[in-house]
Parts: structure tokens; sequence; C-alpha cells
């Protein structure tokens, strides 16, 4: 396991406001499942490429084991009448040496200030000290906010293994 299960920064958004990116941690699990209960299905479409509302034991046992070495995880999270809220999420899981999936989803309200672009920097940092050489990105074509975050980071479109799907795929160092 490495450093990155201790993973914490502060960042301002455009508003203004301050939330702080870190490392998943293992008691995250009911606040992921509230934070899930507050996005839109359309955005939880647009995340897992179905409507999505439910998680299966199986299904939330994987995406709350994570190793921070093959599959790392991060939250934003903002403070909330005085309780520290998940507001967003983002991950990338290895499947072959040197390349992983990365993958996010951000609460509606909270969409559009910039949680996205920092989740996608702290995981490119992640990435790249942890050896990546390449990150790929699954999106549906619709999802055009997705889609600038990832060009802004310099993601390119590649050939797709899915008609229904756009594949980015970013080089690293």
């Amino acid at each position: 396991m490495s450093e990155t299960i201790n993973y914490a920064t502060r960042e301002n958004l455009s508003d203004g406001r301050q939330i702080k990116i870190r490392a998943l941690r293992r008691d995250d699990e009911a606040d992921m499942l509230a934070a899930i209960g507050k996005t839109s299905a359309q955005s939880l479409q647009r995340r897992f490429f179905v409507m999505k509302r439910h998680f299966s034991d199986k299904e939330r046992a994987f995406f709350m084991d994570v190793d921070f070495k093959n599959h790392v995880a991060i939250v934003a999270t903002a403070d909330e009448d005085g309780r520290e809220l998940i507001v967003g999420g983002g991950r990338y899981i290895v499947f072959e040496p040197g390349r992983a999936e990365m993958a996010f989803v951000v609460i509606d309200t909270w969409q559009g200030r910039g949680i996205g672009s920092l989740l996608m920097r702290h995981l490119v940092k992640i990435a790249s000290v942890s050896g990546l050489n390449e990150l790929t990105a699954e999106v549906l074509p619709e999802n055009t906010a997705m889609i600038k975050v990832f060009g802004k980071f310099g993601f390119h479109p590649a050939p797709r293994r899915d008609p229904q799907t756009l594949h980015l795929v970013l080089k690293l160092g």
C-alpha cells in the first residue's frame, strides 16, 4: 500500500468555497452512498453507462476495497453545517501494467465549480508519481462537461472499443 492512502489537501473552488481532496477511507461507505443518493439519475447514468440507483454488496465492496496501488480512489469533501460531506469522487484502476482507466462523479448541486478538474489534476499527479504510463477513460458522447475536462488535461480521442462511448487517452511522463 502506498503513501497515497494518506493523501489529503485543500483546494479553493471557482466560487470561493474550500474543499478537501483526500484518499477514500474504508469508513466512507455510508457517506459515499449518501452522495450517490443526492446524484441525479442522469449523472449516475453518465458515470456508470446504465441507470443505476442501488449497488449490490459485491459492487459496494469493489468500490470501497481500494489498495492505493492498482485501485486508487479520492473524494472531494465540503463542510456543510459542521459536517464533512462527500461531494464528488474519482478513481483509477490499473487494467494492465502501466495503464489505468479513470472515472469521476460529482453531485449535481456541486457541478460546474471545478471539482471534476481538481479531482482529475490530483489523480493524474498520483498516477504519474506511481509510475503509470497511460490513463484512459470511457465517456458517453453527450457528456460534454467531462469531455471538456478530459480535453483540458490533454486526453485525446483514440480508436473506440465500444461505438456508444468516446475512448480517451492521456500519455504520462
